[in-house]
């Protein structure tokens, strides 16, 4: 028995699965959740070093296999800027944490 899928819950459509709609789409407007990976260096890091290591991390999307092997699993890859990814991470951070405190959950 298969089921159907009643939407995806990144921000955009799925390009394996383009009829799918997303959550926001298909019955909640704003909900977006996806999974996000970044890399991170120490803090005090110089900014040159920053930049040198974002350049490389920044060509593994032209790899082919690189890319095939996250794209078979739906992933979208995304290549930022140090400051783009930091702020993208603050928004997270902010939207989670009102997330959680609108909750009421408690860690124990």
């Amino acid at each position: 028995m298969s089921l159907p899928a009643l939407g995806v819950t990144c921000g955009r459509r799925n390009p394996q699965l383009p009829d799918v709609p997303t959550m926001q789409e298909a019955m909640n407007p704003g909900f977006v959740l996806e999974a996000w990976f970044g890399l991170w260096a120490p803090a005090g890091t110089p900014p040159e070093i920053v930049r040198r290591l974002n350049a490389g991390v920044g060509t593994l999307p032209a790899a082919a296999d690189f890319r095939a092997k996250l794209s078979s699993d739906g992933s979208e890859i995304v290549v930022a800027t140090p400051e783009e990814f930091a702020a993208y991470v603050k928004s997270e951070a902010v939207k989670w944490e009102r997330i959680v405190r609108d909750s009421g959950a408690k860690v124990d």
